[in-house]
């Protein structure tokens, strides 16, 4: 693993040895070392991982503001364009120059609001021909709607979607919704004759986050 900095923001990256896909994987703590070996333990392709530690998580992962779902949150900022444009703009090609081969296609994936932004990446940019949402915060208010409404920026060789099977057991109603918006999400994609899978993995959200990413990792590697 080599660590850098862009943007005062710390990547981590896990290159492959061989001319391979780049998985960009947006994480909000030092996970990436765990979802590299647990991808690894299922024997994925090969494939480069650049992990990048976001801080500022209900802002920069946000598509547009929206109130928090907990009393004492902080709300959310909407900075995901804001954000897409500095990782499609500056830490992917900056990233990219570091690595001996130029990667076969670039993939983004990531767990709960990184897996929302995943989602929504690909509504906006070309640079993801992949994307992989592991328990992704598909309840964001006015999501779904907007999916609904605008086109795909490219059209994905490959979507994995996942939830763990109590996720929607929460007491929290917008949050209650999360598998029936992720299932409308597979059927949409679906819809559009985009490669897609829906898995529903043991456990709330908190549970197994780094198996579930490798998971969708693999899957749409494969």
């Amino acid at each position: 693993m080599m660590k850098h900095t862009i943007n005062r923001r710390a990547v981590s990256l896990f290159p492959a040895n061989t001319k391979a896909p780049c998985v960009w994987l947006n994480t909000f703590s030092q996970e990436a070392e765990e979802v590299w070996n647990a991808c690894q333990e299922l024997m994925s392709p090969p494939f480069t991982l650049a992990a990048i530690q976001i801080d500022d998580w209900n802002a920069a992962l946000s598509p547009w503001p929206a109130k928090a779902v907990f009393k004492g949150e902080q709300d959310f900022a909407g900075q995901a364009d804001a954000y897409l444009q500095e990782l499609t703009g500056s830490i992917i090609p900056e990233i990219t120059e570091l690595l001996p081969e130029k990667p076969q296609y670039h993939a983004i994936t990531g767990y709960s609001m990184a897996g929302l932004f995943a989602v929504y990446a690909l509504y906006r940019t070309q640079m993801f021909s992949r994307a992989a949402s592991a328990s992704g915060s598909l309840w964001y208010p006015g999501f779904l709607e907007y999916a609904q409404t605008h086109e795909l920026s490219v059209k994905p060789e490959a979507v994995y979607l996942s939830l763990g099977d109590k996720e929607r057991r929460t007491q929290n109603p917008i949050m209650a919704t999360v598998q029936e918006r992720t299932e409308a999400f597979y059927r949409l994609f679906s819809d559009q004759q985009i490669p897609v899978t829906f898995e529903l993995n043991p456990g709330n959200h908190f549970q197994d986050h780094a198996l579930r990413m490798a998971k969708g990792i693999q899957w749409m590697l494969g």
